[in-house]
């Protein structure tokens, strides 16, 4: 979610050849579609984090049930990917250098949990390209210390063919090409681990903003490669709020950025052969987001060529008092969804 000066709160095995008619894309559906299960980012806010406000999505931790909603989002609604938020200080116990084992043990928990419905899982860094306020690889931690930190985690999951490496949620006001720079180490040293065949997503400036990829992020962002100069399994990572501030923040939605955003977007990947995933969209469980984020959804039905798929903001230790709250509801022996989950998310 986007939280750049904002209070915080898959996989693909292979490249599909892209088709280049229309017919080929109609009347289809895109490979992916999800919801976020947050938790372990809460207190997060341009790359500061307050740790008391951490709130892991597991009953075995104290809090909600993310095995569970998961599990239901899977057999009751065909999802079948989640993004699982989490920040560099937490895994790290707020040190740069090292991984806690504890904290890590417990995040892997979450990890595993989603493996375990079958659905593929993506491990989101959400720390805005920031480590309290400093841009990683800029004027905050070195590049080679980020670098170590996917060193971990590739090496951790390497073997796990479910799983997605999201390199940075929402990076903003840094330096593309400075930071392209960091994503190629990271992408190179995921690589090399022997992480060889998961999807890595590639996040660009703008807090990773759909709307602005093609003219702020493209140019620098298209030069990350894997290790055989290929770009297998490199898909750009992409957001879009639907409401009148862009933030994701307000519970009504004013368009659905298909002219803006989705359109324009869709023509550069064709160009190129590239493709997208967008990992938060979402809204208020409003009349004016169910039409708006339903029209959305369409466009990438319809475009399934360029756009893997979406998973939306978000369950997990969200509840109702949460403007854009996902989390599904368990009442007696059932889970019941929100009125934005039932309308365009499910499937």
């Amino acid at each position: 979610m986007k939280s750049s000066f904002i209070s915080s709160i898959v996989l693909a095995s292979q490249v599909f050849a892209l088709p280049s008619t229309p017919e080929v894309r109609a009347n289809t559906a895109v490979k992916y579609a999800g919801v976020n299960i947050a938790g372990f980012d809460f207190g997060m806010v341009n790359g500061t984090q307050n740790m008391a406000t951490v709130e892991p999505p597991l009953t075995a931790l104290g809090g909600p049930d993310g095995a569970g909603q998961m599990s239901h989002f899977v057999k009751d609604d065909n999802l079948n990917i989640f993004r699982l938020p989490v920040t560099w200080q937490y895994l790290s116990n707020n040190n740069v250098g090292t991984f806690d084992t504890t904290k890590v043990a417990n995040y892997d928990k979450l990890v595993q949990a989603c493996l375990s419905t079958g659905a593929t899982c993506i491990i989101d860094i959400h720390n805005y390209a920031r480590w309290n306020n400093g841009i990683i690889g800029q004027d905050g931690p070195s590049a080679s210390s980020f670098v170590q930190l996917w060193t971990q985690l590739a090496t951790k999951y390497k073997s796990s063919t479910k799983i997605a490496f999201g390199v940075m949620n929402e990076p903003n006001y840094l330096d593309i090409n400075t930071w392209a720079n960091t994503v190629q180490q990271v992408v190179t040293a995921i690589r090399n681990a022997g992480a060889t065949s998961q999807m890595i997503l590639l996040p660009g400036t703008g807090s990773s903003s759909a709307g602005e990829f093609v003219s702020g992020s493209a140019p620098a962002l298209s030069t990350v490669k894997n290790v055989d100069g290929s770009t297998t399994n490199l898909i750009f990572d992409v957001h879009q709020y639907l409401d009148y501030d862009y933030s994701g923040q307000n519970v009504e939605c004013v368009r659905d950025n298909i002219a803006g955003a989705w359109q324009p977007l869709a023509n550069w990947l064709r160009q190129y052969k590239r493709q997208a995933l967008n990992t938060e969209t979402g809204g208020g469980n409003t009349a004016s987001c169910e039409k708006y984020l339903c029209s959305a959804i369409n466009f990438m039905n319809s475009n399934t060529d360029v756009f893997l798929g979406y998973v939306a903001w978000s369950a997990g230790s969200f509840d109702s008092t949460y403007e854009l709250d996902l989390t599904p509801v368990w009442s007696g022996s059932a889970w019941t969804d929100t009125a934005l989950m039932k309308a365009c998310i499910a499937r």
